[in-house]
């Protein structure tokens, strides 16, 4: 039962309150707004950072680029060691010409050939190489030009 004498005034029609609480509402939606570019902004930075990393990230399986460019391919490279000075291929595969030409022969003779990729000296310089100098086989692939998965075979 409602006599009156309640300390809540209740609704009122004076414009001085009315325009104080029009003024607060508006400034809280002033500040819900404000709040949610803040939001949208940060959101904003947040999702284009994450692009910007996932492009930089899968450039690499888009952007190919040639790994081996020597102007010195491998077999012109074993052509080179036996037909340069006869120490020269000593030093780098570790045989004498006389020997290198031997080890070929007798690969030949055995019913080794020419794979469909790589001729059979070079699949024997390879072999030399890597027993001489004892690389890993990406910088064998590096000196003959070659794929790591022909120089493992």
């Amino acid at each position: 039962m409602n006599t009156g004498d309640s300390d809540d005034p209740g609704p009122t029609n004076d414009p001085n309150t009315m325009r104080a609480s029009s003024a607060m509402s508006t400034s809280s939606s002033e500040d819900s707004e404000d709040s949610d570019d803040d939001v949208s902004s940060r959101n904003l930075i947040l999702i284009t950072t994450i692009i910007n990393a996932i492009a930089q990230y899968t450039s690499g399986l888009y952007n190919k680029q040639e790994y081996h460019t020597s102007m010195l391919s491998g077999y012109a490279w074993v052509l080179e060691l036996r037909n340069g000075h006869p120490d020269r291929i000593r030093c780098e595969l570790g045989v004498r010409h006389h020997v290198f030409d031997l080890l070929l022969s007798k690969l030949r003779d055995m019913g080794y050939k020419d794979s469909r990729e790589v001729r059979l000296e070079e699949q024997l310089s390879i072999f030399l190489y890597t027993s001489v100098t004892g690389l890993s086989t990406r910088h064998v692939g590096e000196r003959f030009q070659r794929a790591n998965n022909t120089i493992a075979k």
